[in-house]
């Protein structure tokens, strides 16, 4: 039986992007992405409650999100759950949970010096799958999807 492993996330930014160049020119990016739920508790007070989520880019991605990305930026993200593992230097067993990023979009306003926002982001190797594009004057990403309306 075939997995499902899909995570959307729609957040800010809580650091610029950490970009390496590794060989052959590739880059890898890493992000620091917020997302907060807000919820009012039994006495109606608000309460925020944050989550902090790794992310990964690759090579174009990673390029794009170096020029364009800063600490604040709102994007919304389409990606996968990876998980690493190793030893440290006392030989416990560690693990880390993160998010490799197959598309994303930039939201919010127009980065300074930078292109147009909410431009979407898809990385080479999901050629397979329509990539997201927009629609409307919002910010609304959707997928092509294989329909046949006429309209």
């Amino acid at each position: 039986m075939a997995g499902v492993n899909k995570v959307i996330l729609l957040g800010n930014l809580g650091a610029d992007p950490e970009v390496k160049y590794l060989e052959g020119d590739k880059a890898v990016a890493n992000l620091r992405l917020a997302t907060t739920e807000s919820y009012k508790d039994r006495n109606g007070n608000r309460v925020d409650q944050t989550e902090w989520h790794d992310l990964e880019m690759w090579d174009g991605q990673a390029k794009i999100a170096e020029q364009y990305l800063k600490k604040g930026s709102q994007i919304y993200v389409e990606g996968k759950i990876k998980s690493d593992t190793w030893q440290d230097e006392q030989g416990q067993n560690r693990k880390r949970t993160k998010i490799r990023v197959i598309s994303f979009t930039m939201l919010g306003g127009k980065p300074e010096g930078g292109s147009p926002s909410n431009a979407p982001m898809s990385s080479p190797q999901s050629k397979s799958t329509p990539a997201p594009m927009q629609t409307g004057g919002g910010n609304m990403v959707m997928d092509e999807g294989d329909d046949d309306l006429p309209f």
